[in-house]
């Protein structure tokens, strides 16, 4: 979910798997010149190589394998990482201490990474802190629930149905209904899908991604103080918004964290292992410009070719890389359009890029040997507070969007990722993640902590703490970094689509609808299967990619006309 800067061990990973792909490449080149003239092997360009374009690559290499097709695949990334929005930092800047900084876990529903993750052999383990903790919801005035890490799981239950009543229960079975619902993503007959909204309409879930979250659980009774204090804090957390809004789908995303793992040294090493097996000759630190069409000597070949022109880069090691222009069959655009500064020609996009908003979070990764202070939180001084914090509304709060939308509370959430070992003292300390709407101050951190932390984050503190706690700073290490993680997800019922023309795909279309790493694969995988069913002739226009006018209002049939 999360952008930031890569870790220098990661880095090495990287690179190895990049080279590693491009040896391989370049021998599976070689060995279809043996069988096949060079005009016979399809080039494919993927821009970019987060969780989509990865993705793209790797099951397009597999399916290519499957089918017998000769298929060079070439990954643009202008980062100098693969990965995209998952990442991990280094902890004080040593690379044995990796923080993931975003896209924290992921699900045993996430089948593309769950499975990709054992297929590499990676090592899964429980995210979370490597201690007991008490979570806390609080909404600014209050904490309105808690739960401890080491009660027993029917205590926990018990206090839930004591204080909300059958909602818990109801509202997790409405989720295992959606979430089962998305999953026929995965299957014939909606998978592969040419239309995005056709399939949305064909499952129904129009009905969900048309209402705001607070709309959806009203309409199923469920809209009360379960859906205020801990549905809400959900789509907080995972999307930075209150349930008045985001789409229903959205809401229910966020509550789907069943047997929730990490991958230890950080998630981006799945896309990382996808890049290495497609065998792609992968490009970093390279961005491109513009895509063309090629001209063509015969008007009547069934598909265009299109250029790419890159950037002039130069890399870490000051090697210039020069702008270049490179011919491909196909192209997948598997980052967001508005972000990526590509240029393209007038009439080459056929069906038009969506410009949708995305959201603007400042997250925070910090060190301190320090606990929250209870005086933060309104507490007694000596108070239990939880290590953990999740935010929602009071009850007397308007839900806002934006920047608005964390209310009094004024972030997101405030949580204990880890403990680490500080180099510099040889002492443990903790290590939290704040998500919040604005910049994180080093006057709210001094509230936060209960100790002064000085303008530059970082340096001594006062003579009575010294001498109380016997230590040197109250930050010793921050990580702070902004970025458009997600869509803001509105409701709507018409989406992307993956096929902007014949050969010219993209893959962020899928944002908007559900926006997580799996998805974003989800994604990719499904252009990959449209760009080789088209190699093998089976791309026949589907009937079912314009909607029955019966299916659809008025309004929202014309709405999917337009686009």
């Amino acid at each position: 979910m999360y952008y930031g800067l890569l870790t220098s061990s990661s880095s090495l990973t990287t690179l190895l798997l990049c080279s590693f792909g491009a040896l391989a490449a370049a021998a599976a080149a070689a060995d279809h010149g043996d069988a096949a003239s060079h005009n016979s092997v399809k080039q494919v360009a993927i821009i970019g190589a987060g969780a989509a374009g990865s993705s793209t690559a790797y099951h397009l290499r597999k399916y290519a394998d499957e089918a017998g097709v000769a298929v060079n695949i070439t990954l643009f990334e202008k980062t100098e990482r693969i990965g995209g929005r998952t990442l991990t930092v280094d902890a004080y800047d040593d690379p044995m201490q990796p923080v993931e900084l975003g896209a924290s876990i992921f699900v045993n529903v996430n089948h593309i990474l769950w499975n990709a993750a054992h297929d590499f052999n990676l090592p899964l383990i429980d995210p979370g802190p490597d201690e007991d903790t008490l979570l806390g919801v609080w909404n600014g005035d209050e904490f309105v629930f808690e739960q401890d890490s080491t009660t027993s799981w029917w205590w926990d239950v018990a206090k839930l149905v004591w204080k909300y009543g059958t909602a818990p229960y109801y509202t997790r079975n409405l989720v295992k209904e959606t979430v089962a619902t998305f999953l026929k993503l995965y299957e014939a007959p909606h998978f592969p899908f040419r239309s995005l909204t056709t399939r949305v309409y064909e499952l129904g879930l129009h009905k969900i991604t048309g209402l705001t979250g607070q709309q959806f659980l009203e309409e199923k009774g469920l809209y009360g103080m379960f859906a205020r204090h801990l549905v809400q804090t959900a789509t907080r957390v995972n999307y930075a918004s209150n349930l008045a809004y985001i789409h229903g789908l959205g809401a229910m995303v966020s509550l789907a964290a069943d047997g929730a793992k990490a991958v230890e040294g950080g998630n981006w090493q799945i896309f990382a292992h996808m890049a290495g097996y497609a065998r792609a000759y992968v490009h970093l630190n390279t961005s491109v410009a513009s895509i063309g069409l090629a001209s063509r000597s015969d008007p009547s070949a069934p598909a265009s070719k299109y250029i790419l022109k890159t950037r002039e880069s130069t890399n870490a090691a000051g090697t210039v890389a020069e702008a270049e222009h490179i011919e491909f069959d196909d192209v997948v655009v598997a980052t967001p359009y508005q972000f990526s500064g590509i240029d393209h020609d007038e009439n080459l996009l056929q069906q038009p890029i969506d410009e949708i908003p995305y959201v603007t979070l400042h997250v925070t990764l910090f060190a301190s040997p320090f606990r929250f202070s209870p005086e933060f939180f309104k507490l007694q001084p000596g108070a239990t507070v939880p290590t953990s914090v999740l935010t929602t509304l009071a009850d007397d709060e308007t839900a806002r969007p934006g920047a608005e939308a964390a209310g009094k509370a004024g972030f997101f959430s405030a949580t204990l990722v880890r403990t680490a070992m500080n180099p510099s003292t040889q002492r443990r300390e903790n290590v939290y993640k704040i998500f919040s709407p604005d910049k994180v101050t080093p006057e709210f951190l001094s509230s936060l902590l209960g100790v002064r932390v000085p303008d530059t984050f970082t340096g001594p503190v006062d003579a009575e703490t010294r001498a109380e706690f016997d230590v040197v700073e109250a930050v010793s290490w921050i990580h702070p970094t902004v970025f458009h993680p997600y869509p803001q997800k509105l409701p709507r019922v018409t989406f992307q689509d993956p096929i902007l023309r014949e050969g010219l795909y993209y893959t962020s279309g899928m944002e908007s609808f559900i926006s997580t790493m799996e998805t974003s694969a989800l994604s990719g995988m499904n252009v990959a299967r449209l760009i080789m069913d088209d190699y093998l002739g089976l791309a026949t226009k589907p009937k079912d990619d314009h909607i029955a006018a019966a299916m659809l209002p008025e309004a929202w049939e014309q709405r999917i006309l337009q686009q």
